[in-house]
């Protein structure tokens, strides 16, 4: 087991370069098994839940090379077996090889997927997008069947955007026969990256990024290269690291229009930022305005930024209230805060952070990986050490937390316990 040592109170200056993103790189990885050749995809961030997946393909079959971010992947030789609950109970994202091998094989046997444990986190929109294409599926102790004679298009409507519905549904459907719909689907930017990936296979996607999808069904996919997009949840939390504690911190390698929902309501607070092409510098500032904040999907305030920008809301001049439309167990971080210093008050879907609150190291755990994420912040600002445990968390979202901190100026390290 791992904690995290933080002596905090450091000003961060320099800069740090955003990897790519969790939320696509574990979507593509396992799409990559649709095409027939070896896919390349470069920008994959080096964190355990990319482990994870890898440990599922060479479980499969597949011919995995990583070097310098880049992932090579040749599907050819994938034996279409059941998935023991011991590796998929690993990552949510352990699901898109559900889609994946269900659109490639018309079968697949593996367990519920695991993932952070921040609320009921049901794959009934996901399997309604299987139904509809004409897949049938059985569930026995957490484990599922899924078979289908043939698949066809069909139209899918998502009860709600949820982005693991929207990217299982289009891997099912790039080689079901004729079209599928799927409406209200997710927006998120990893769906585009995920779309454009397929279309690279030779996949027929149109829509990806607007709440109607339209896939035409081929035959074949090839093998292809493609880039995974910068992490927009990484980006945003380094975003908050710099009003908290930047000297002219410069965060590099982003799309500013992924993050905008963020800096957007980072400006209405008073944060002194210039935001260029690809890259943003931000500064400590003092005198923070209170604000609210409601979780939505995107283009809407991301769930991920919930729990890191609550620390920074204990530093503002009165009381902002947050409220989580996504997850109903995603205040795990607030008592925590709390026995740092904060002062903060759950109220069903909303929490109350009065402030400013002068915050203090303690010993603290990740809950999950934005929880932790919101503590390494906390830390960073406390006065005195802070350490937290389980911080297992953090690093399967993270690439290189420690150095990339540890350059501008944190201190803070990395111990076995």
């Amino acid at each position: 087991m791992k904690q995290i040592k933080i002596n905090g109170g450091n000003i961060l200056e320099g800069t740090i370069r955003i990897s790519g993103a969790k939320n696509s790189a574990v979507a593509l990885i396992p799409a990559s098994i649709l095409s027939d050749d070896v896919v390349s995809i470069d920008n994959v961030p080096n964190i355990s839940d990319i482990d994870a997946l890898n440990e599922i393909l060479e479980f499969l079959g597949a011919e995995v090379t990583q070097k310098d971010g880049i992932m090579v992947i040749d599907p050819r030789k994938i034996e279409n077996k059941e998935i023991p609950k011991e590796v998929s109970s690993k990552l949510r994202a352990s699901y898109y090889f559900m889609s994946a091998l269900l659109g490639k094989y018309k079968h697949v046997e593996m367990y519920f997927p695991g993932g952070c444990k921040i609320g009921a986190r049901p794959i009934d929109q996901t399997l309604k997008g299987f139904r509809t294409l004409g897949a049938t599926i059985k569930e026995l102790d957490n484990k599922f069947t899924i078979d289908a004679e043939k698949l066809i298009g069909g139209h899918v409507y998502l009860d709600m955007p949820s982005v693991g519905a929207t990217i299982n549904t289009m891997l099912v459907a790039v080689k079901a026969e004729g079209l599928t719909i799927i409406e209200n689907a997710a927006k998120e930017p990893e769906i585009v990256n995920v779309a454009t990936f397929l279309n690279n296979m030779g996949a027929k996607i149109r829509g990806a990024g607007t709440s109607e999808i339209r896939i035409m069904g081929v035959e074949n996919l090839h093998g292809c290269f493609t880039e995974v997009i910068p992490d927009r949840i990484e980006t945003g939390t380094y975003i908050i690291a710099g009003a908290l504690l930047g000297k002219n911190l410069k965060i590099e390698n982003i799309i500013p229009e992924h993050v905008e929902a963020l800096t957007l309501k980072l400006k209405e607070m008073g944060v002194n930022m210039d935001i260029y092409d690809d890259y943003i510098i931000v500064n400590k500032c003092d005198n923070l305005k209170p604000i609210n904040i409601r979780t939505l999907g995107y283009p809407g305030f991301p769930t991920d930024l919930q729990q890191p920008i609550t620390t920074l809301l204990t530093q503002c001049n009165g009381i902002s209230i947050l409220e989580e439309t996504i997850y109903e167990n995603r205040f795990q971080n607030v008592p925590y805060l709390n026995d740092m210093g904060a002062n903060i008050e759950i109220a069903g879907k909303k929490i109350k952070i009065a402030g400013p609150t002068k915050l203090v190291g303690a010993n603290v755990e990740a809950t999950d990986l934005r929880a932790g994420a919101c503590l390494v912040l906390a830390g960073l600002i406390a006065e005195g050490n802070t350490v937290i445990t389980s911080i297992e968390h953090v690093l399967r979202g993270y690439e290189n937390i420690i150095q990339k901190l540890t350059q501008v100026g944190a201190k803070i390290s990395l111990e076995e316990i």
